[in-house]
């Protein structure tokens, strides 16, 4: 059980490190262990305050990005009567986002709950996180120069489908406790060739539908639950929304800056992963 706190703290912990790129659900279990906190990062009420909290999150990024999704809509449907994905940017936006979606949809409903069971104790957070910055370090040392466009979604769109499903199977290295989805769609879109504020905002609308569908699914067990758990998620979730809205704001701004890089937040996730992993073998 959390206390009405405890909840606050963890909302909003979950917000920031869902976005940012330094793994939400690893912070979510390393910080309580780290705190001394006795959570059950299995049992069920935990589950339904991170569906809450996950929620939240989905719900706040489509409402910040969601003129740029009416038009991405409105091209796939343009395109479906013409048999032509290409027939504008928004439509093959449209298309690669739900093209590239299907790997991690795909691996997240087979696979998630195994995975978690194996990987959720603190010491294997703790240990991918460390390898989450490795991650980010690598692909940022490594990634291919971004061609000079004008329009964001145009340069995005000019990705091929198997580019799009390499970053979005990408994003299923957030199964494992420690890695970032963001930070992992992030490195695939450097990888294949996009700039830093074009990966960001391509990770962006590739974590709405995943987060926001894996959430959905999942919320009727909300219902389930206790008034007092009930609460507890509820506030959860409202911390969760402020600092998603604050982290996507920062983010899109931080990387539209060209000299910013994934480079600090490799090195935090590196240095975090390896105090974590001193704190909690002591």
């Amino acid at each position: 059980m959390l206390s009405n706190l405890q909840a606050l703290f963890l909302g909003a912990l979950q917000g920031i490190s869902e976005l940012f790129p330094v793994s939400s659900l690893g912070h979510s279990v390393i910080i309580p262990a780290v705190l001394g906190w006795h959570i059950d990062e299995q049992a069920p009420f935990f589950l339904v305050f991170l569906v809450a909290t996950h929620f939240a999150t989905a719900l706040v990024l489509f409402i910040y990005f969601w003129k740029d999704w009416f038009r991405i809509i409105g091209g796939v449907l343009r395109s479906v009567p013409k048999l032509n994905v290409n027939i504008d940017a928004d439509a093959k936006l449209g298309w690669l986002i739900i093209v590239s979606t299907i790997p991690a949809g795909i691996l997240g409903l087979v696979f998630q709950d195994q995975i978690r069971s194996y990987f959720i104790a603190p010491l294997s957070a703790a240990f991918f996180l460390f390898a989450n910055g490795i991650l980010l370090y690598v692909a940022e040392r490594y990634r291919r120069k971004a061609p000079d466009r004008v329009v964001s979604d145009s340069r995005i769109a000019e990705l091929s489908f198997g580019q799009g499903i390499l970053v979005g199977t990408m994003q299923s290295l957030a199964l494992i406790p420690g890695f970032s989805r963001t930070g992992a769609s992030i490195a695939g879109g450097l990888i294949v060739g996009l700039s830093h504020e074009d990966a960001v905002r391509f990770s962006f609308l590739l974590a709405t539908p995943i987060i926001g569908a894996a959430a959905a699914l999942k919320l009727p067990s909300l219902l389930k639950v206790g008034s007092a758990e009930l609460m507890a998620s509820v506030i959860g979730a409202a911390a969760a929304a402020v600092f998603a809205y604050l982290a996507v704001r920062f983010l899109t701004r931080y990387f539209a800056i060209e000299k910013n890089t994934l480079t600090p937040f490799a090195i935090y996730c590196a240095v975090a992963g390896l105090l974590a992993l001193l704190i909690l073998a002591l």
